[in-house]
């Protein structure tokens, strides 16, 4: 396993290189996205309308953030589950989508989008939220504000910490740790 510092907007030349379990710290723009905010963005692709960021390299963080506390960009964000988001990710990944950040496994559509498309799922930490909070530098919510929390917002990331959780060879790091305890 490696660690690598990685500019977000190099990310998608990037991924060929990562390996399930590699260490990530992530520099630059992602933006957040849940599930509300997902099914307006395929709305938005459906009827040809113009997306709230362009998905080519893109990265989506599965997050709805609290408020900001005095001084703070952002409040706690953590990660959402990624697996609500299954339905929409393929999709997204064929458009350009270059990676998300979420928790938990993913479906095997998912897994196979990110081989087709050599992207990569990175995962953070789960009740991590506030020490994830101290990497987020700026936050910007960029469209559908009536959402709220699950707006979607502009980060600007540095050593934003994550792990590798499935590669564009087709490994996840789920089914790994799984094979490492099965009885034969």
């Amino acid at each position: 396993m490696k660690t690598y510092h990685i500019n977000a907007q190099e990310l998608a030349g990037e991924a060929q290189n990562l390996r399930v379990g590699d260490r990530v710290l992530l520099t630059g723009v992602i933006y957040t996205a849940r599930d509300a905010a997902h099914k307006r963005i395929m709305q938005a692709i459906r009827e040809c309308l113009p997306l709230p960021f362009d998905l080519n390299g893109a990265i989506i963080y599965f997050a709805g953030p609290t408020p900001a506390p005095q001084n703070m960009a952002i409040g706690s964000c953590g990660p959402t589950t990624s697996s609500r988001m299954n339905p929409y990710t393929p999709t997204l990944m064929d458009l350009g989508l270059c990676a998300t950040i979420g928790k938990g496994e993913r479906s095997k559509e998912v897994y196979d989008a990110i081989v087709r498309n050599k992207g990569v799922y990175l995962c953070s930490i789960g009740g991590a939220g506030a020490l994830a909070a101290q990497c987020i530098k700026s936050c910007q919510v960029i469209a559908y504000e009536d959402l709220g929390c699950e707006s979607v917002k502009k980060l600007y990331v540095e050593q934003f910490p994550l792990i590798v959780a499935a590669d564009c060879t087709g490994e996840n790091i789920f089914d790994k740790g799984k094979q490492q305890y099965k009885l034969i």
